[in-house]
Formats: structure tokens, sequence, C-alpha cells
């Protein structure tokens, strides 16, 4: 596996904007909702031009939150969700790639005079070492990332970091890559496949674009449990009008009772999302597990280059 240092270079000094990437792993920056669209519009072109994601990590309901984006680049999500948390909340990016963080500082005072105020900060470190960083535990509403957690070196201390820094209730929001098999260490060690995908080299091994979140919640269960709950969501949530989309096995229609596992029932009434929501039922009672939930692959069958968002929360 290639090391920190033959990340930094391919991600620092050796692609100088999208054009330089190899392949299409990484996705279509215009593929995006309307509603975000006036965002991207407010953002230095400079900015845009070194986007190196692959999907949407804008979770609803930001307004005043705090938000930590993992491997931020050169900020186009931080100045995208910027303008989501508004003035009373505030993002802060952390990457490790010194010539990205220099595009990003280099126009904070652009983005500052484009939303009116400014609520946003960048750190340089790695993602494996959050601690190192001056950052508060237990003081952020959401943690993104958004193709970058493939690349770490050790995923365990990442999301130990990030469990040290979420504050209860908090959410983890990434979009990422994934093969559906396991590589040749030859493969796997090939500095521009780490870094994207190359058709050639990983045969039939497929890989997918997908977005997931995970929620502190302590209380958790390690499977999901059936205690005769449910929930009815009020179509309150800006832009979900109709339906909410927790992931990809809970589309949640407006007005409608939608039973729900004991996970599920916590992850929406110990959160932010919780003055959407009618609650049913309560733990006292217990059922087996809950049929279907969060047991299946999550992934749709549509590859990384297609950009498919999946979303699983268990």
């Amino acid at each position: 596996m290639p090391t920190q240092a033959a990340v930094q270079a391919y991600y620092g000094q050796e692609l100088t904007g999208t054009a330089d990437l190899k392949t299409s792993a990484c996705c279509d920056a215009d593929a995006v909702p309307d509603w975000l669209r006036p965002l991207l519009a407010r953002i230095h072109p400079d900015v845009l031009a070194r986007y190196y994601g692959c999907g949407l990590v804008c979770p609803p309901l930001l307004e005043g939150c705090r938000i930590l984006d993992l491997g931020c680049g050169t900020g186009r999500d931080v100045y995208a969700l910027a303008q989501l948390v508004g003035p009373s909340g505030s993002v802060v990016g952390v990457d490790m790639t010194a010539e990205q963080l220099a595009v990003a500082r280099e126009h904070l005072a652009f983005h500052a005079e484009q939303f009116g105020y400014a609520n946003v900060s960048f750190l340089e470190g790695t993602i494996e070492a959050l601690e190192e960083l001056p950052l508060e535990p237990g003081s952020f509403d959401v943690i993104v990332s958004n193709c970058v957690l493939n690349l770490s070196t050790d995923k365990a201390a990442v999301l130990r970091g990030v469990k040290r820094l979420l504050k209860p209730g908090g959410e983890l929001y990434f979009s990422d890559v994934y093969v559906n098999r396991r590589l040749p260490d030859a493969v796997r060690r090939d500095p521009v496949l780490y870094g994207e995908a190359l058709a050639p080299l990983v045969g039939e091994a497929r890989f997918y674009a997908a977005t997931y979140r995970l929620f502190h919640i302590a209380e958790l269960e390690d499977a999901c449990e059936d205690h005769g709950q449910a929930v009815i969501y009020r179509g309150t949530i800006p832009h979900h009008p109709h339906r909410f989309d927790l992931d990809g096995h809970h589309a949640i229609e407006t007005g409608r009772v939608f039973p729900v596992c004991g996970n599920t029932f916590r992850m929406l009434q110990a959160t932010r999302f919780s003055p959407h929501f009618t609650f049913i039922g309560d733990f006292s009672r217990h059922y087996g597990l809950f049929p279907g939930c969060g047991s299946s692959l999550p992934f749709t069958g549509v590859s990384a280059g297609e950009a498919a968002a999946s979303a699983s929360c268990c």
C-alpha cells in the first residue's frame, strides 16, 4: 500500500487540476442537485478546478452546525458547507497536502465577501492523527469526507478520531469508492490506482461510489432489533417535503407510519432530525431481529465512474 508521502505527492504535485485525472473514478462536479448549484457558483474557480471528490457530502439540516471536513483539499466542499451552516455555524477543513491547502487559504477573503461572513478555517494534518490538531473533543455536529477515507493507511485510527470529536448524536457522513473483492498486493500498491481506479489492472473487480452515514450514539445495538417501533415523517426538512431518505433502504414518506428497527429509531430520535418526526413505541418489548434492515450489499450495481450514491446507516 502506498505511503502517506506517496498520496501527498500524487494529489499535491502530480495532479494540478481535474484535467490531470487518469480515470473517471472521481465524479463530475457538475452532477449535483439543482438547489446546490447556486452555492457552487459562489466558489472561486481555482478551488473548483482542483476537485477530486466522488460524491455529495451535504446532508440536510446543517444550519448552525459545526462541521469538520476530512481531506478537504482546496476546499470546494468546505465552502459549499459554509453557506449551508450560515453565519451561526462554522466549517473546519483538514488536509495533509500543503499545495492544496495553499489554494484553499488563498481564497478565504474572497469567499467571506461572497457569503457576507467568515466561518471557515483550514488545518494541515493527517486524518489518522486528529488528536494532534487543535480540535476540541465533542465539538462537532457533523464530520464529512469526500473520497478520502479509502486513501487512509489506518482507517481504524480515523474512526477513533472521529468518535472523539463528534458530539453525542453527531454524524459522520462520507462518500467514497469501494471494491467488491480484495485486490492483489501489486495492484493495491500502484500509486495511480490507489489515487483513482485503472480498469486494465483490476480485472473483474468492480468499484462503486457510495455514501455512508454513521451516528455517534452509545446505545446503538450491534444488530437491527425489532422493538415494535415506528416513525412518522412530518415533511419539514428543507428540500424534502414528500420523503426523507435516511439511507438506501429507509425512504420515509411524509405522513406515513414507517416501521423501524431500534437503531433507526435512535438515529432519528437522538439526532438533529428528531423535531421532524413523530415517534411511536419504546424499547420495553422485543420481537427478535428486524427483517431486511442493513444486512444486504448497499451498492446499487452502478460503477464508481457513473457516480452512484447508495447510503447505509447500520
